[in-house]
């Protein structure tokens, strides 16, 4: 059924054949709602949607392509099999264009594609979660779309299924020379199957580009937050040489090896990733170490599996920590625990500026 667009969206983004894009952002974003516009389920007020050279919607020519014309492949977060049908009849929903007696063997060459030979006359509910995302998946390909539209399909399956689920798409991205665009809240998620991130909030692309520049080199401190930047703060421009920049922050003079379009005086908001940061070992100091290095007092120390995330007061205690992410074994080795004095280094390839942002602004000092 196709609907107007229940939230307003201003959302610009391109995919190429054979790419996949991630759209990310939190829940109400507009993610889904994107994803719905492209497959012709709901109708934007203005804009334009193209496909392969077809143009699907144009509200300057008044064009508008119904989602049944469209060829488009839709793998939806609950499945939406049909549970009367086995597996096979599933799939041959997608190939109604094909004579009856096609239909079987193209459904089950499809299901073979996606591991599930042998379990062609299964219903939905003798399936497991996985297998169900599987025949999902199979269907939507069957239609031999132009595009593919992931809607959360990992989300509702355990992690070791969903591991396996993201080394199959992997592979069929491989064979399939078609752009897939994927909605998912889980950014984790995004970077190891994208080729590019469109981040979104309140239905706004805040940034797109390859994985590497979203999450390294985010647009604005939203973003930064977004993509799980702790380390975000404030400071003032001080010299500005050869592209290269020197920042103050809490009376430390920081080198940034980047800062285009920055000029002496600007007020800047600045991040750098935790796994950046570089710990000072007890021997053996590096010779990184000696790139913008502080010393602060350990506030907490955090074990995540087999790192360990380490927050560390500079200067006034009453402001943001600065965090590092280091191997627990490491932690250990240095001796980093609570009220401990530590040595650190932020390396200035890793600085990354932004233009200032009112966003968080009593907490990024």
């Amino acid at each position: 059924m196709m609907q107007e667009l229940p939230v307003s969206i201003d959302a610009e983004l391109s995919c190429e054949a054979g790419e996949l894009l991630s759209l990310v952002g939190p829940s109400g974003a507009g993610k889904t709602t994107v994803l719905r516009a492209i497959a012709g389920l709901s109708k934007p007020a203005t804009g334009s949607i193209r496909c392969n050279g077809e143009v699907w919607f144009d509200s300057s020519s008044r064009t508008f392509v119904k989602a049944q014309q469209r060829r488009v492949g839709y793998v939806f977060q609950q499945h939406a099999l049909f549970p009367h049908l086995t597996a096979r009849q599933n799939v041959e929903q997608s190939l109604r264009q094909h004579k009856p007696s096609e239909r079987r063997l193209l459904s089950d060459r499809w299901l073979r594609r996606v591991n599930l030979e042998g379990l062609e006359h299964r219903r939905p509910a003798q399936l497991s979660g996985g297998q169900k995302q599987r025949v999902g998946l199979a269907r939507a390909l069957a239609r031999e779309p132009s595009v593919l539209l992931l809607d959360e399909p990992f989300s509702s399956v355990d992690s070791a299924t969903r591991d396996r689920l993201y080394t199959e798409l992997a592979a069929l991205r491989r064979d399939l020379k078609i752009p897939a665009v994927l909605v998912t809240h889980d950014l984790h998620e995004a970077t190891i199957l994208s080729d590019h991130l469109c981040m979104l909030s309140k239905g706004t692309t805040l940034q797109t580009g390859t994985v590497q520049e979203v999450t390294t080199r985010p647009a604005s401190v939203l973003v930064a937050r977004l993509v799980g930047f702790k380390n975000v703060f404030r400071a003032t421009v001080v010299e500005v040489f050869n592209g290269q920049a020197l920042i103050e922050w809490r009376g430390q003079k920081l080198e940034v090896a980047s800062a285009a379009h920055f000029k002496k005086a600007d007020a800047v908001h600045w991040c750098i990733p935790q796994s950046h940061v570089v710990l000072h070992r007890q021997s053996r100091p590096s010779r990184g170490e000696r790139e913008n290095p502080l010393t602060g007092r350990v506030t907490e120390v955090l074990r995540m599996g087999d790192s360990a995330l380490v927050g560390v007061h500079v200067g006034n205690p009453d402001r943001p920590p600065v965090y590092l992410s280091v191997p627990l074994h490491v932690a250990e080795r240095n001796q980093v625990v609570v009220g401990a004095d530590i040595g650190f280094s932020l390396l200035a390839e890793s600085i990354h500026l932004m233009q200032p942002d009112r966003l968080g602004r009593s907490r990024s000092m």
